[in-house]
């Protein structure tokens, strides 16, 4: 819901007009004459121009709105004013959804001020009736590049009233961004959220079959004599941790009880009023949501988005994505900030001997991090994070005797994004670059790269009033370390350099250094109406390699997409809007070998009543798999059929139900798989919220990898049919008991087992028939010792076996929750409470009971923590 408000909103307050742009003129006032109270019983307020004629975008274009709003923009030396006045014939039906900061939910007031004036970049301030603040910035003119995660300091206060209700507005001018004139213009929308109707009204109309939003906005006027305000805020913060855990019997670093003590200081310092520079020493996160439990059964990283404040706000401008996004390949990134602060990458438990305990830091400090941000009024884009973090140390206990082991050492992370408007923002020519480089490296952790570097270019251009673009980019990588370092990097699942039937790929132990290059290529139409298309073309050499502190799934390929999709997005029957769209998909690998092929087709429709639908099917051929064998040769894999079906009910209800379900077929019945998800949520209070979100997937594949191991001089992949069962469901209930008061809990139970049967021997991998690329063992050939948890393979017929392989099947079981208590108590001032907890439990048994795994999940001594975290904003 967040995510599709936003989007709403800020197409709603973009997109161009067909009529002539409107200007609003403001006047200034004397500092202090306006009190924040929602009242606007000022007689300024009286004496101001008022804004008026709104007209509807949503869901019918240029029809007169259902109730009528106006609006008044006053502004002295330090402070932009603004008020909305909400009329409404039914006042009983405003919304005022009491939330979180950035919800976007319920009746809104929206304000959006192209203060640069480069048509392109808009601040965004928004408060609900309940006066819940969100905001956002939106940049590039267009639909797509928003960033809700900046946050500014500014105040909003909102009342009801007898004609509806109002809302006040106090947007410092610190917060904004201009340059140094006599008289100044501004660009601006305002527009208003009505949430029953889902309706939404704007005052400089615009048309959904332009693009570009921020160049069609209406003018604000009589800015006189505004000097830049350059912004100062330091926040030192103090924190105490508690963790609760299960005693270890002999382990000394385990005695149940941990206490942690922290403090440091996060700031933002206005270096001019362009650029801002916000810095953090020793930061903590312990406030950040966990990451979702899984099982991972591939040879690939899995991809978690960022939550550290520091990081997410403003990380649009820092965003050098490879491939547009809504792609499987649109992860891919020269910047990944979770690299920073990560795990230490030395996994010591597999050496330590017998009788040895290690405590090892959970993740890595970070001593410092900066980040400058800002956009200068030349149109030149600025983004820069420099951080450093600490080497970390494991501590071994051996009967008293205790050392330190280097787990990770120090290291220095750099990325700098640069981009220019050029042609009133129609041509944008763009770069990047980021570093990685570590000191004082010792000999366990030779598989480390030493320094890793990238860089890219990019070039976008418009054409037609923005209608048609064209998109390129292209990246290099460089990284340099020991020769086990470099090994490290051919032989990954990225890569597999030591694949038996690539002859174009030649794996060499000697490397001390490995290059690579990747590239995109995108033209299309773009509306928010009628029809829009797209092709795609994106190339990652073998070499590439990004993730020291970017994301890279898979190097050495080559692919292309293409796209057509087509928005009705006017009423008709009994259809609100409506979307079709269509995309074909294919892929190479640098030898010349096609390697997939696909195509969907998919429909969405949204009902008068707010009730929505959406069915998609998807058919792809087979697939030559090159990573399945975990560096073994490729392999021919049959293709799939998937289809999927979902449906919402009215988001404006108090009770809103989503749910749906997705089925596959694999050819040659070699796998299949299907899934039924959902969501309920409820606000029986407008300052309470419940959600539940349950999912159940099922997957079976004849084909599932489990070891590389070694028969008579050559190597044995070894696979099996697995049956995993995946339940999980996450609970979210929030209670908003102010605006800045808010409580948050977040629970979420997670059970997935499999079974693995039929053991199996890749023959032929690229049979042309599909049996003859395996071959069963037979019951005289493969034995299960119980006692050992291990398989005995004997493929020759002797007294003894030739290889063991462990028991792979598991039942896997987890509890993570979240509770945090949010105070503002004052501006950028905020006090934490935290309350971690998790179980996990894991079997070697295969049965899927989900009673009996919930039972067995919560016998499981949990790992509580507690913190309490305080923080002092001083603005100078």
């Amino acid at each position: 819901m967040k995510h599709f408000l936003t989007i709403v909103i800020l197409s709603v307050l973009s997109v161009s007009g067909m009529s002539q742009n409107k200007s609003y003129t403001t006047q200034k006032i004397k500092e202090h004459q306006i009190k924040i109270d929602g009242s606007l019983n000022e007689t300024e307020w009286k004496n101001a121009e008022e804004g008026k004629d709104f007209i509807q975008f949503e869901p019918t274009e240029k029809a007169q709105p259902s109730q009528k709003t106006t609006f008044k923009i006053l502004y002295d030396e330090n402070n932009i004013y603004v008020a909305l006045m909400a009329y409404d014939t039914d006042p009983t039906k405003i919304e005022n959804r009491m939330s979180r900061r950035d919800s976007w939910e319920g009746d809104l007031a929206v304000v959006q001020i192209d203060s640069y004036y480069d048509k392109k970049t808009a601040f965004v301030f928004a408060v609900n009736a309940a006066g819940v603040r969100s905001d956002a910035i939106t940049s590039n003119d267009n639909l797509n590049n928003d960033d809700p995660t900046w946050d500014p300091i500014w105040t909003a206060k909102t009342s009801k009233t007898e004609y509806g209700w109002c809302a006040e507005m106090k947007i410092p001018l610190s917060q904004l961004r201009f340059s140094k004139k006599e008289h100044q213009i501004w660009g601006l929308q305002v527009g208003r959220f009505l949430f029953r109707n889902n309706e939404w009204d704007i005052w400089q109309f615009v048309s959904k079959e332009q693009s570009g939003w921020v160049s069609r906005f209406g003018t604000l006027e009589g800015l006189t004599n505004l000097k830049p305000k350059r912004q100062i805020e330091i926040a030192p913060f103090a924190s105490v941790k508690f963790e609760k855990y299960e005693k270890e019997e002999g382990n000394p670093f385990a005695d149940g009880l941990d206490w942690v003590y922290n403090a440091g200081v996060d700031g933002k310092i206005g270096i001019t009023n362009d650029l801002t520079l916000n810095f953090a020493v020793n930061p903590d996160f312990g406030q950040v949501e966990a990451d979702p439990s899984e099982v991972n059964l591939t040879a690939f990283e899995t991809f978690f988005s960022e939550k550290r404040p520091f990081f997410v706000e403003g990380s649009n401008i820092t965003d050098y994505q490879l491939t547009p996004g809504g792609s499987p390949w649109s992860q891919d990134n020269l910047f990944y900030s979770r690299r920073i602060g990560r795990s230490p990458q030395y996994y010591i438990y597999d050496d330590l001997s017998e009788n040895e305990y290690a405590k090892v830091p959970e993740n890595t400090s970070i001593l410092g991090a900066l980040k400058l941000t800002g956009k200068t009024k030349n149109g030149v884009s600025v983004g820069i994070v420099e951080s450093f973090t600490k080497n970390e140390f494991a501590e071994i206990d051996s009967f008293g005797n205790r050392r330190k082991v280097l787990v990770e050492p120090y290291t220095n992370y750099f990325s700098g994004r640069l981009q220019k408007d050029l042609k009133e923002g129609n041509t944008i020519i763009g770069g990047m670059i980021t570093s990685v480089n570590r000191f004082k490296v010792e000999e366990q952790l030779d598989f480390l790269n030493k320094n890793a570097y990238s860089g890219g270019m990019d070039f976008m251009q418009y054409f037609k009033d923005k209608k048609y673009f064209l998109s390129v980019k292209g990246a290099g990588s460089y990284i340099n370390g020991t020769p086990n370092a470099i090994s490290e990097q051919q032989l990954s699942s990225r890569r597999y350099y030591q694949r038996p039937d690539a002859d174009y790929l030649v794996y060499d132990s000697t490397l001390t250094s490995l290059s690579g290059w990747g590239g995109n290529l995108t033209v299309g139409k773009q509306s928010m109406k009628g029809l829009g298309y797209g092709f795609n073309l994106s190339l990652r050499s073998p070499g590439f390699e990004l993730n020291d502190v970017g994301y890279l799934r898979r190097a050495n390929s080559i692919f292309h997409f293409v796209w057509v999709n087509y928005n009705i997005t006017e009423p008709f029957s009994v259809f609100r809007s409506v979307n079709f769209s269509t995309n074909e998909w294919s892929g190479w690998d640098f030898g010349g070998i096609s390697t997939f092929w696909g195509g969907n087709i998919s429909g969405r429709a949204q009902f008068k009543n707010l009730w929505s639908v959406r069915i998609n099917a998807t058919k792809e051929r087979y697939n030559i798999d090159n990573t399945l064998l975990r560096g073994g040769p490729s392999i021919r894999t049959p293709g799939s059929f998937n289809y999927g079906f979902n449906f919402g009910t009215n988001s404006t209800k108090k009770i809103k139900v989503f749910a749906g379900f997705h089925d596959n077929y694999g050819g040659n019945n070699s796998s299949r798989s299907y899934g039924v998800y959902g969501q309920i949520s409820y606000q029986p209070l407008n300052v309470l919220s419940l959600s539940l979100s349950p999912s159940y997937f099922f997957n079976n594949t004849e084909l599932q990898y489990v070891e590389t191991t070694e028969f008579s001089g050559t190597d044995r992949y070894l696979f099996a049919e697995m049956n995993q069962k995946t339940f999980a469901l996450t609970l979210r209930i929030n209670y908003n008991i102010t605006p800045d008061f808010t409580i948050q809990y977040y629970g979420a139970p997670f059970v997935s087992a499999a079974i693995y049967s039929d053991y199996k021997k890749i023959t032929e991998a690229k049979a042309e028939h599909y049996p003859d690329r395996f071959e069963s063992f037979s019951g005289n050939q493969i034995n299960y010792f119980a006692d050992d948890e291990m398989y005995g393979i004997d493929e020759s017929g002797g007294e003894n076996y030739d290889y063991y392989i462990g028991y792979p099947d598991f039942n896997y079981r987890q509890f993570r929750s979240n509770l945090v208590l949010r105070w503002e108590y004052k501006a950028g001032s905020l006090f934490y409470f935290v309350w971690t907890q998790e179980n996990t439990d894991y079997i070697s048994d295969g049965d899927f009971n989900l009673g009996e795994s919930f039972k067995n999940m919560f016998k499981v001594n949990p790992r509580d923590v507690f913190m309490i975290k305080f923080s002092y904003r001083f603005i100078l």
